[in-house]
């Protein structure tokens, strides 16, 4: 779900919405102007845009305090953030920066500049060295430190930036189109009259535009897309990461005993795939002893700086990756633990297939969770689901597709547990 926010009904997102259902992500709009509450979690998020609007981003308004906690959230979580105007000065606020009052009005067309940045930036690489953009703002902000800028102009030197990989503040309004420029003008007067011939030049200024606004807006909806079920799962345990070992506390020994099966040898290899906070790591270590390896691999932030608060990270490396595109090469370990990532991923048989292909032969894959399907179903309120990938009718004809023969399956009341061979062909 892309969450966007509203803070006036004439500032819409105009181009940029009609770039995200082109891209087929389902849209939420939050209307602040009409009392909308504004999320409290980023949970279900894999877009945040937030838009414009009259007020300050440097004084209290009613949704000021939640927008910013939602923001800090999503960019905790890497969920990919673009704001606009005032949503630009609440994202710099968010990451750190400052808004501010400007040094007067900026009304109308304008020119703007790229900066040094621009090319290599997933959503500015195509925009051209100048452009002519509508600008609608008295304020303006200082950065933080680690923003990127892309665009600026004499005037207001920060027209357009970037916080860490997936977030963009635009302070000019690229998402215009007819509707937006005439919704404008009608809810500002005294704002339009400052700039003549605002309406009249529109036709010939917005053909002017079209092409780049529709490229950068066709980017950033394909730079959501091409990464939502990560944001999802991201944005899904970076909230819990900080008690995530207090809600679990018990779970060591069951873990424990889990490693164990795998039948580990000193000296071998091994990986704890979607290791949260690395509660397997100690166990695994004791298996290879100190002339193994032992690597765990997650794609939350917050779950590895957890670990590492744990001291995890005596045990074995805590890498940032995607459990489903490793950076090994093919045969690179002995053994994969996995504690249930199966159920997170998009595709399992893919996710089967890439562990696989990593695994040497006759290394062992084990796929646990401390409590049993039943157990879980029954947790959340349903029945046990027959076609449940996890069954092992399900699962025994996956795993051989991908490169492995189950040879213990076990479904316990306070455990489930599955233990793969990687065979050849």
């Amino acid at each position: 779900m892309i969450q966007i926010v509203e803070h006036a009904p004439q500032e819409e997102p105009y181009a940029i919405r009609t770039a995200l259902e082109a891209a087929g992500l389902a849209v939420r709009v939050c209307r602040t102007w009409a009392g909308d509450r504004v999320p409290d979690t980023a949970d279900d998020l894999v877009g945040l845009v937030v838009m414009g609007g009259p007020m300050a981003a440097y004084e209290d308004f009613t949704s000021r305090t939640a927008e910013l906690a939602l923001l800090r959230a999503a960019l905790e979580a890497e969920v990919p953030v673009l704001g606009v105007c005032l949503g630009a000065q609440l994202l710099a606020v968010a990451a750190g920066g400052v808004a501010r009052p400007g040094t007067g009005a900026q009304i109308g067309w304008g020119d703007v500049r790229t900066a040094a940045a621009a090319p290599a930036d997933p959503l500015f690489a195509a925009v051209p060295d100048r452009l002519r953009v509508w600008h609608w703002h008295r304020d303006t902000m200082d950065l933080p430190a680690e923003a990127t800028l892309l665009a600026s102009c004499d005037r207001y030197p920060v027209q357009a930036f970037r916080v860490g990989g997936s977030a963009w503040g635009l302070q000019f309004h690229l998402e215009v189109d007819e509707a937006a420029v005439t919704s404008f003008a009608a809810a500002f007067p005294e704002d339009a009259a400052t700039a003549p011939g605002l309406l009249e030049s529109a036709p010939v200024e917005l053909a002017a535009l079209a092409r780049c606004r529709d490229d950068v807006f066709k980017r950033f909806a394909a730079f959501v897309a091409g990464r939502a079920e990560q944001t999802r799962t991201r944005a899904f345990f970076t909230r819990r990461a900080a008690t995530w070992e207090e809600r679990f506390a018990g779970d060591g020994p069951r873990y424990a005993a889990a490693v164990d099966r795998m039948g580990l040898r000193p000296g071998h290899r091994v990986l704890d795939l979607g290791c949260g906070t690395g509660r397997a790591l100690p166990a695994l270590r004791a298996q290879v002893g100190a002339e193994g390896v032992v690597a765990g691999i997650d794609l939350t932030p917050a779950m590895l700086t957890a670990g590492v608060r744990e001291g995890r990270d005596k045990d074995g490396q805590l890498l940032l990756a995607d459990a489903c595109r490793l950076p090994l090469p093919a045969g690179a370990v002995d053994g994969v633990f996995s504690a249930g990532l199966i159920n997170h991923v998009p595709d399992p048989a893919t996710a089967l297939r890439e562990w696989a292909r990593v695994t040497a032969s006759e290394g062992v894959l084990l796929l646990f969770h401390p409590s049993g399907r039943a157990e879980r179903a029954a947790r959340h309120g349903r029945p046990l689901d027959p076609d449940d990938p996890m069954a092992e009718e399900h699962l025994r004809p996956v795993l051989r597709a991908a490169g492995w023969e189950l040879d213990c399956y076990e479904d316990a009341s306070h455990h489930f547990l599955a233990r793969a061979v990687r065979v050849d062909g």
